[in-house]
């Protein structure tokens, strides 16, 4: 059984850095681990094709630098996609697009270990996280289940009219704002509305904390920390490997086009 890492950190008061990443390819797991830059890494499976050999070369990639493993996945199949990430090794799940409160009660049930304890939907696979064979005693295995760390994005208006229900549902760990999302359901182009998203986000800060939920927040250069800091964030997700390419090959490539067509 390995140590859930983030896990570790949340329960002792500790900051968390990681990044997103999109490729499936263990050799960029790999990559990135290899920096020493960070606590867990997040695979942003809403985003991405995969498949569950995927997953577990994902987390053993991961596993060879002591990283904790974060894995976002879609509404719809939910269920499915997070049972399975979590069995092949999986420490966080990262729910999307949830309305309310008893929707994210229901997915954090299905999640939990079907123990008369725990009440959970989640059973006793015969997966790598346990060795591939069913040796580890089952109320350990409950508890490495129950270790699984929860998170949620607020990225809906019904969400944020209900946010101080949904920090207050048992079993949720963080929260992170969506602003794309968020502006969408609200109807507006997130460029005209900046600041109205902006004190959304604010609001989740101060009402997860109030919780004693940790706000986890997305940025994309350091020096954009502070302004977090300052309201109580201690959680970080920095970069998002295919923004980080387009960046590149914009930015830098586009200079290098400007000077051969000097040529």
């Amino acid at each position: 059984m390995k140590i859930n890492k983030l896990r570790y950190l949340l329960a002792n008061g500790l900051p968390s850095v990681s990044t997103r990443i999109l490729s499936i390819w263990p050799t960029i797991v790999e990559a990135a681990g290899s920096t020493g830059s960070f606590d867990y890494l997040e695979f942003v499976a809403e985003y991405a094709p995969f498949n569950e050999v995927d997953l577990e070369n994902f987390v053993r990639a991961a596993e060879l630098h002591d990283l904790s493993t974060m894995i976002k996945v879609d509404f719809q199949n939910r269920a499915y996609v997070a049972q399975r990430a979590m069995a092949s090794g999986f420490q966080a799940i990262l729910f999307s697009d949830h309305k309310t409160a008893a929707e994210l009660a229901e997915s954090i049930y299905l999640i939990r270990p079907d123990t008369p304890q725990d009440g959970g939907r989640m059973g006793y696979p015969n997966r790598r996280w346990i060795g591939y064979n069913p040796r580890a005693p089952q109320l350990d295995y409950a508890r490495m289940v129950r270790e699984t760390v929860v998170a949620v994005m607020i990225e809906k208006a019904d969400a944020m009219a209900e946010i101080d229900a949904i920090c207050a549902v048992p079993g949720l760990d963080m929260v992170q704002f969506g602003p794309s999302d968020y502006a969408l359901s609200c109807g507006w182009n997130l460029a005209e509305h900046q600041e109205a998203c902006k004190a959304a986000e604010r609001l989740m800060i101060e009402t997860a904390l109030r919780h004693g939920v940790q706000p986890r927040c997305e940025i994309n250069h350091p020096s954009e920390a502070d302004y977090y800091i300052q309201l109580g964030v201690r959680h970080f997700c920095i970069g998002d490997e295919l923004r980080n390419n387009l960046t590149y090959w914009s930015k830098t490539g586009g200079e290098m086009r400007r000077i051969a067509q000097a040529l």
